[in-house]
């Protein structure tokens, strides 16, 4: 079926913004059980091997673990960023 522009009957808003997405709870729930159950033998592994790559696995779990920086205008919100940009403008035509 061809993409109709206006299609009533598509769902447009998809997932409602803040509810996570089920698959990826799924996942993380079993990856987490899997980290459980094979504790022992991760931490096994993990000592035995050379520093560097010990560093090198900490690094990349935490990528995956612990979010980005996030660049401060990044967090504000469209209301919060229409403000500032209101009050720069207004700024410059006062010099």
């Amino acid at each position: 079926m061809p993409f109709i522009k206006n299609d009533p009957k598509i769902n447009k808003s998809g997932r409602p913004k803040g509810v996570p997405n089920k698959t990826t709870d799924q996942l993380r729930g079993m990856f987490q059980t899997f980290l459980e159950a094979n504790i022992d033998t991760l931490q096994n592994d993990f000592d035995m091997l050379e520093p560097k790559d010990r560093l090198l696995f900490i690094e990349r779990i935490a990528k995956l673990i612990l979010p980005a920086p996030m660049n401060e205008l990044q967090k504000l919100s469209d209301e919060q960023l229409d403000e500032l940009i209101t009050r720069l403008k207004k700024e410059n035509n006062e010099d």
